[in-house]
């Protein structure tokens, strides 16, 4: 008896001595999901990686979204050249900032060897370091959660698989992501979508969807590491609040007006007037979109407002025909007539997508705008 006693607790310190030797790190790292926020930065969500060092007593948060709101703010954002850097602070210090704006915390423990963990956590700590931490920030290709999702192939190697998260038959694109995101925000998303270019139209991979905090959460739920589910199962933190409905669309409710009183005025004789303030509006705002848009095709970093093709139906040139007498201007309104049916093919071969409920309207009083100046040189008044 005494024998048996004696091999099940050898038994017993040999399988507590084998796990000690597995795991001495004392770490534990998860992956945290934030859900939406109201400010346009926080419509996408959030991601964040979780440190507990329970050897040191820290449980910190590495964060890659984070920014100052110092001088010229804006402009370097819309040049893209906004610095984004890695900071660190307490766990409780971001539950309580998530708890505040009532968005969702939803955490996945991963499953790693010690030396996984280590070398993780080593990944991280250089990256916060002064001379590493800043990265210049791209709304699609280099954001928070891209630089989460390069931790993992880049220091787990081979061994680390991400888990299928788009269908293997699929066409989703960028386009397609940022739209379903922008449900509630009517005039942000056609505003984002007018200044985005051709390249976000293209389908995207199983990993670039990861730009987005909830695909990159599905890629690590069903992902993979030495041929073994490399995360927990997720636990939710802080619950999701209200989900708010998307409203009434007042982006569109304007651009139904705009086109109502554009086409009353250029059709009715004694509305000749509000005809003639419509028209200057419709060529003077379209010109300055145009004018943005190629500043910010060819003046910023941002790779999302390359190859804008917006540009065939929002012309720069209007911003100064604009201000001319509509005389001797038929060619130039046949030009732009025949532009605005190139983007609208465009969009139905699917090399660039428009926010056709909003923009179907102005262009239709963008037709009526250059039909009306045709008309007034033809019969030459």
């Amino acid at each position: 008896m005494f024998k048996k006693i004696l091999l099940i607790v050898c038994c017993f310190i040999g399988t507590f001595s084998v796990n000690a030797q597995t795991d001495s790190s004392g770490l534990q790292i998860s992956l945290l999901t934030c859900g939406t926020g109201d400010e346009i930065w926080a419509q996408f969500g959030h991601t964040a990686v979780r440190v507990v060092d329970s050897n040191n007593g820290t449980d910190l948060v590495y964060n890659y979204g984070t920014f100052s709101f110092g001088e010229g703010f804006e402009v370097q954002f819309m040049r893209g050249k906004l610095l984004y850097y890695v900071s660190y602070y307490p766990y409780e210090i971001f539950l309580e900032e998530y708890k505040y704006e009532q968005r969702s915390v939803v955490e996945q423990v991963l499953h790693l060897k010690a030396d996984e963990k280590r070398a993780i956590q080593y990944y991280l700590v250089n990256n916060a370091k002064e001379e590493n931490k800043y990265y210049k920030y791209d709304f699609f290709f280099d954001n928070c959660a891209t630089r989460i999702r390069d931790i993992f192939p880049k220091v787990l190697g081979s061994s680390f698989q991400f888990g299928q998260t788009l269908p293997t038959d699929h066409n989703v694109t960028y386009r397609d992501v940022m739209n379903q995101y922008f449900y509630i925000k009517h005039f942000e998303r056609v505003g984002c979508n007018i200044l985005l270019g051709s390249k976000i139209d293209k389908p995207m991979s199983n990993t670039d969807v990861m730009w987005v905090p909830d695909f990159l959460m599905k890629g690590i739920e069903t992902g993979t590491v030495n041929g073994e589910p490399i995360a927990d199962k997720a636990q939710t933190i802080v619950p999701e609040g209200v989900k708010r409905t998307a409203g009434t669309n007042w982006m569109f409710v304007i651009t139904v007006l705009v086109a109502m009183f554009t086409i009353v005025g250029v059709m009715l004789p004694r509305m000749k007037l509000l005809g003639n303030i419509m028209a200057f509006i419709l060529l003077f705002v379209t010109g300055l979109l145009g004018c943005l848009m190629f500043a910010m095709w060819f003046a910023t970093d941002h790779q999302g407002c390359q190859n804008n093709y917006n540009m065939l139906w929002a012309l720069p040139t209007n911003l100064v025909v604009a201000f001319l007498p509509k005389r001797n201007k038929d060619k130039y309104a046949m030009l732009a007539i025949v532009l605005v049916f190139v983007s609208l093919t465009l969009h139905v071969v699917g090399v660039q997508g428009l926010p056709l409920l909003e923009l179907s309207p102005l262009l239709l009083a963008l037709l009526f705008v250059y039909g009306a100046i045709i008309k007034k040189n033809r019969n030459g008044n």
